[in-house]
């Protein structure tokens, strides 16, 4: 019995000693370590899992900072969001869509007046070209009031609502299209674009490269519209599915955006950066655990196609 209890205990010192070696290699202990999280230009940024919630990647991510154009994600929101929306309902343009646009210095759809146009149109002339045209449109229409004004801001009392009952509180409204005192943080972006995704008609629209459509114009004739989305990360990161793009002097660069790998899907947000598209494809690596941001060329827009 004697010889067998040494051959054993030899055994087990080869184990323990095999097992310490492994321990202590280079290889193992790089195998093992978590990927550092990417240094990002942006003064806020978030990244979260679209299905348990989790948030993986965070900068400065609960500070409120104004959020520009992905106002504009709310304001699909709530027309998705309401009841029995029809969304081949068509609108008139009015001369008043058209004058918002330049008194602001907004970024446009080039709604033409009395052309008329389905909720599903403005939707993208909303979200692909980010217009403050359609996106009054949609207030108008979706607000209540004597005047357009009147439901333009009665409709963001509904954005303002919709916020309180999704449970984001560094979120606020002053616009309907994020034009000057709105402001959100990264977080509670990231969780807006979430329940916006959920709507199959949103996840359609922000996932178009463009748009090409045709309306009825106000001479009978018919007019062609044709739109560029703005979010130059589409098509150049694998996996982009969306969302929005926003950019305002206060607000700086600002995107909120979402991918797809192997099931898994992620959202995420950055304010206030001067690489917005770069910082997001980090951000992403960092998520999927993959490094094709270093190698990603971004797609070019049409000369003529808005910038926001």
């Amino acid at each position: 019995m004697a010889p067998t209890r040494l051959t054993t205990r030899k055994t087990l010192l080869s184990a323990a000693l095999g097992g310490a070696l492994l321990a202590a290699s280079p290889f193992v202990a790089q195998a093992v370590a978590a990927p550092e999280p990417p240094a990002v230009a942006a003064k806020g940024a978030a990244l979260v899992d679209a299905t348990s919630g989790e948030t993986l990647f965070a900068k400065d991510a609960d500070t409120a900072r104004p959020m520009a154009s992905t106002a504009k994600i709310m304001l699909a929101d709530v027309v998705l969001d309401t009841p029995g929306v029809d969304l081949e309902r068509r609108v008139p343009v009015k001369q008043e869509y058209r004058d918002y646009v330049t008194e602001h210095g907004s970024s446009q759809a080039d709604l033409q007046t009395g052309d008329k146009l389905t909720i599903r149109q403005l939707l993208y002339g909303a979200l692909l070209p980010s217009g403050a045209d359609a996106a009054y449109a949609l207030a108008d229409t979706f607000g209540t009031g004597t005047t357009p004004t009147e439901r333009a801001q009665s409709f963001v009392t509904q954005m303002n609502a919709k916020a309180a009952e999704l449970h984001l509180g560094k979120t606020e409204f002053t616009t309907f299209d994020g034009a000057d005192g709105d402001n959100s943080s990264p977080l509670d972006l990231a969780k807006l674009a979430q329940h916006a995704m959920q709507h199959d008609a949103f996840r359609t629209i922000v996932a178009a490269k463009e748009y090409k459509g045709e309306a009825p114009a106000a001479n009978g004739r018919t007019r062609y519209y044709s739109w560029a989305n703005t979010n130059q990360l589409l098509g150049s990161y694998d996996g982009v599915t969306g969302i929005k793009t926003g950019t305002t002097t206060p607000a700086g660069d600002c995107l909120v955006f979402s991918a797809t790998r192997d099931g898994k899907t992620l959202i995420g947000t950055v304010l206030n950066d001067k690489d917005r598209y770069t910082d997001a494809a980090k951000i992403l690596d960092y998520g999927f655990g993959s490094d094709t941001a270093e190698d990603m060329k971004l797609r070019k827009l049409p000369a003529d196609a808005q910038r926001d």
